[in-house]
């Protein structure tokens, strides 16, 4: 089913709306997205229109702003509109900040009103750092490396400021390189992301993950972010951490070390009390905002996708040139390629992708709420696993793809000095598939 009938299928589950392709609307947009739009507009489910006005937004950008900033006018649903601003703030627009003035100080929903008005400062911010991108060429120009050193860390600072979060410095520092498990043992990890919304299906998914530990136990575990819907946590105190983490995945008694999401800077102080919880929780485990550890044969590298910043890009550079390890196994919350909803991330096929395939033998990502195995580049794996309880969404396999499904569950990383194993598990623990990776395919 291509993409266009997955949108012309949800359509078709509208009761009563009201708009059609006639619809003043949608002469905003290129006569090619107009039945997409129509989706938007006559999905009568809340949560369903945001999500897709987060999918349409995030796959057509610029060609979506006029539109988006009509639809915000008239859009009913404080849910909607928050999901509209949230998508619409990266794109750096008149019009767009024209329309976030607009709903920052009109908005009927204080919260709307609010997220406007981070959305202006992101904006302002933004055009700050472009003077500092400025004066970061200069530095490469000359050649003066310890300048430009100095320049790339305030950089990344200054990226987590147009993102509103109010994270100091030292919580983007990685700490140094730990082990989790001796080099000589072999290793069974559990590996999952996009869970944190409090649904019937995060709790039957850590149900079906605390079952597997007990009939063959894990050492430790990877969240591929996007742990706590809808913007992430408001301190280490917040009380959805017992509902939403404590009371689900504590009775595995293992470490979990977690990675950032989109979702997970949503409020300002979310990534700081993501990294803070660390010191509160028995099993949650994130040093800092990227960081890197060794168990068994593998070395793991946790990152920060939602910034993919140059400093962040020097790191681990360097740390997967420094690496022994016979595996080397990255994650974090994008994914690189993918024929889920929001398909490829241009900037991380630009950016990363070139760090990685001649360094790394494993991508592994969530964003896309369902499981995936991807094309090989080079050495490098590419593999989702985004099912672990928010709303699933439908997926078509593509060119690229060795295996795509619509499902809830989580992915089982087995690996040896010869050999890497991943498994896709669903939530009634039926293995939906399993792809070896053996020495002679990583030289």
């Amino acid at each position: 089913m291509c993409r266009t009938a997955i949108f012309l299928l949800l359509l078709g589950r509208a009761l009563g709306g009201q708009a059609d392709l006639s619809d003043a609307r949608l002469a905003k947009l290129p006569p090619e997205l107009r039945e997409q739009g129509l989706a938007v507009l006559t999905e009568t489910d809340e949560e369903l229109r945001a999500d897709l006005v987060d999918e349409f937004i995030e796959r057509h950008g610029t060609a979506s702003i006029d539109f988006m900033v009509t639809v915000l006018e008239t859009e009913p649903s404080a849910r909607v509109r928050d999901e509209i601003i949230d998508q619409l703030t990266p794109i750096y627009s008149s019009r767009v900040r024209q329309a976030l003035g607009r709903r920052a100080a009109s908005d009927p929903d204080i919260s709307v009103a609010l997220r406007a008005l981070e959305g202006l400062r992101a904006q302002q911010t933004w055009a700050m750092l472009q003077l500092l991108e400025q004066r970061l060429n200069l530095a490469r120009e000359s050649g003066n490396q310890q300048e430009l050193l100095r320049l790339i860390r305030e950089k990344e600072r200054w990226v987590a400021l147009t993102r509103g979060a109010i994270l100091p410095g030292f919580m983007m520092e990685p700490p140094p390189v730990f082990s989790v498990k001796p080099a000589d043992r072999p290793i069974r990890v559990l590996a999952f992301g996009d869970f944190g919304q409090g649904t019937p299906f995060q709790s039957e998914g850590a149900a079906a993950m605390l079952q597997s530990h007990r009939r063959r136990p894990f050492d430790f575990a990877i969240t591929l972010g996007d742990n706590f819907y809808p913007k992430g946590m408001e301190g280490p105190s917040d009380p959805r951490w017992k509902t939403r983490w404590d009371e689900l995945y504590d009775p595995l008694r293992i470490p979990f070390f977690a990675s950032l999401g989109n979702h997970d800077w949503g409020l300002a102080d979310s990534p700081a009390a993501e990294v803070l919880y660390s010191y509160k929780s028995p099993s949650w485990r994130m040093p800092a905002t990227r960081y890197t550890f060794t168990a068994g044969p593998a070395q793991f590298f946790a990152l920060d996708t939602q910034g993919m910043s140059e400093a962040q890009l020097l790191w681990l550079t360097e740390e997967l040139d420094k690496s022994t390890a016979p595996w080397k196994i990255v994650y974090g919350h994008h994914p690189i390629y993918s024929h889920g909803a929001h398909g490829d991330t241009p900037r991380l096929v630009a950016q990363l992708l070139p760090v990685l395939k001649t360094r790394a033998d494993l991508y592994l990502a969530g964003h896309e709420h369902d499981m995936q195995h991807l094309k090989p580049e080079g050495r490098l794996h590419f593999f989702i696993a985004g099912g672990g309880g928010a709303r699933i969404r439908p997926i078509e396999a593509g060119p690229r793809s060795l295996f795509a499904a619509s499902s809830y569950g989580f992915a089982v990383l087995e690996a040896n000095g010869t050999e890497l194993k991943v498994s896709l598990i669903d939530s009634q623990l039926n293995k939906l598939y399993e792809h070896k990776i053996t020495r002679r395919e990583t030289p």
